[in-house]
C-alpha cells in the first residue's frame, strides 16, 4: 500500500514525480490548499510529450468554478508544457484585476 506523500504548497508543482493515473487527484488537492493558503496564481508543471496530462489538467481546472481563468505559461515558465490558473479567493470574490 502506497503512503501518502506530503507536498509543499507552493506556488508552483511539477507533477513529473507523480503516476499519470494520480495526476488528476494530486493537481486537485494541491489546487484546494493552495487556494486556501491565499494563492490567486499558480503554475502546474505537466509536461509537454503528447499533451495527455495538458488536457487531464485543463479539464480538471475547467470543472472547478473557483478557477478565474488558465492559459500557457510564458517561454520562461515552461510555455504549453505548464499551466497557469487564477484562482478566486476562499471568500468568493472575484479578484480585481480579472
Amino acid at each position: 500500500m502506497d503512503e501518502p506523500v506530503e507536498i509543499p504548497i507552493e506556488d508552483f508543482i511539477d507533477l513529473h514525480p507523480f503516476r499519470p493515473a494520480d495526476i488528476r487527484d494530486v493537481a486537485l488537492e494541491y489546487l484546494c490548499e493552495a487556494r486556501k493558503k491565499g494563492y490567486r496564481q499558480v503554475r502546474l508543471i505537466h509536461g509537454k510529450g503528447a499533451g495527455v496530462q495538458r488536457r487531464v489538467i485543463r479539464s480538471l481546472l475547467d470543472s472547478l468554478g473557483w478557477i478565474e481563468r488558465f492559459e500557457d505559461a510564458d517561454f520562461s515558465g515552461g510555455s504549453w508544457g505548464a499551466t497557469l490558473a487564477w484562482l478566486t479567493p476562499p471568500d468568493g470574490k472575484p479578484s480585481a484585476e480579472s
